[in-house]
């Protein structure tokens, strides 16, 4: 009996996944009356096995995954591509693709040469099945104690639905601190200042990558000005038994105590607290600073350049724009005192708007009264006065 085409597609996924050249499969454009999400599917090998992994993405960030063996994809898919209006599947040895009208009919493009080389020699094709554990190895799982304590995740280790994006955040922020780590001081004690630290969510995970997966004993200090966030914090800390971080309620600018922190970090403090907390962080010559600004709200009410009015004079457009300026500018500041630097993304910006963050490290043997100090501060003065105009106080010395 000749298969109908939805048969026929079930067919070649199932043998594009028993033989391992299967890229990519992907369900999309929902027939009319189905809330489905889009579902994108690869080959993974799950305790040894190969599986066709099947990952959906709903709203708020939440993530759904369900694995399936080869031999079941046409009697267990059936009912999921028949919620999908278009299906394409991908592989090395060709791709094909269903399309199903509102109407009901259906079309298979591509089918007839992607089965005739699917029985035929294989060996020439690439392989897809990647380890599924390799795939999905982060820093942290999610059964650390002080997950649990900070809400992030369940007694038993899962992570809430609704902290999904969070989770990958604190992972992708370590992700970096690992890269940094060779610049910080291989022995002895550390200094860590986490400032307008909020709830702290990097401080513990800092805390924790710090001394309990690479040994060090170190000094963690938080630092902002809400009473009932810090007393919150010194309680968590204290459940987690993390014996070496204290929290100080007070003014970045007059709290933080004296002596060169090896790293200086924040997460999202808002607008030009992000400027005290990288003047602090220089004026005390921290060794490494990862920061991700937030609210860049100042510099779109003070700017005063005419060669860029022709954007400034448009709300959405100036406000766009001066927050890739401002941190620019942050930038140039942190390079004429004597840092490395780099502007990257801290996650995908699908979990948060406010997803730059910023990376100075110390350069060693920089000399301030230098040919090249004096060159860079120089342009960091020439572009701070080319956007603010001579008339309007230093930025960011007057905050």
């Amino acid at each position: 009996m000749k298969k109908n085409e939805k048969e026929a597609m079930l067919s070649l996924v199932r043998a594009a996944a028993e033989s391992g050249v299967l890229r990519k499969l992907v369900l999309s454009k929902p027939l009319s009356g189905e809330a489905a999400p889009r579902q994108d599917g690869k080959l993974c090998l799950r305790r040894g096995e190969r599986v066709l992994m099947l990952e959906s993405a709903f709203a708020g960030g939440r993530v759904s995954q369900a694995f399936y063996a080869p031999a079941d994809i046409e009697a267990t898919l059936a009912p999921i591509l028949a919620l999908y209006g278009q299906i394409n599947l991908i592989t090395s040895a060709g791709d094909a693709e269903l399309r199903t009208s509102k109407k009901g009919k259906t079309t298979l493009i591509g089918g007839a040469p992607l089965t005739a080389r699917l029985r035929g020699e294989l060996s020439r094709f690439a392989r897809f099945d990647a380890p599924v554990d390799r795939e999905k190895k982060r820093i942290l799982q999610g059964n650390e104690p002080f997950l649990s304590a900070l809400g992030i995740s369940d007694k038993n280790g899962r992570v809430h639905d609704k902290r999904q994006a969070k989770f990958r955040q604190i992972n992708r922020f370590l992700e970096y601190l690992e890269d940094v780590y060779p610049h910080l001081p291989q022995e002895g004690p550390l200094t860590v200042y986490d400032l307008c630290c909020g709830k702290s969510y990097l401080s513990f995970a800092v805390y924790h990558y710090l001394h309990i997966l690479r040994g060090r004993e170190l000094t963690l200090v938080g630092v902002d000005l809400k009473r009932d966030v810090i007393e919150d914090c010194e309680r968590i800390a204290r459940e987690c038994a993390f014996c070496g971080m204290r929290f100080i309620c007070g003014d970045v600018r007059e709290a933080v105590p004296n002596g060169t922190p090896d790293l200086v970090c924040s997460l999202h403090a808002c607008d030009i607290a992000t400027d005290i907390v990288l003047e602090t962080a220089v004026r005390l010559r921290a060794r490494v600073i990862l920061s991700t600004p937030c609210c860049h709200r100042y510099l779109s009410s003070h700017i005063a350049c005419e060669a860029l009015s022709f954007v400034t004079r448009h709300a959405q457009l100036r406000g766009k724009l001066c927050d890739s300026l401002t941190d620019a500018l942050r930038i140039l500041r942190l390079e004429a005192a004597g840092y490395a630097t780099l502007a990257t993304e801290l996650t995908d910006p699908e979990n948060t708007p406010k997803n730059t963050l910023l990376r100075a490290v110390l350069r060693k043997g920089f000399d301030p009264s230098g040919a090249d100090a004096q060159k860079k501060r120089q342009e960091y003065e020439a572009v701070r006065s080319f956007l603010l105009g001579d008339g309007v106080p230093a930025y960011p010395e007057e905050v």
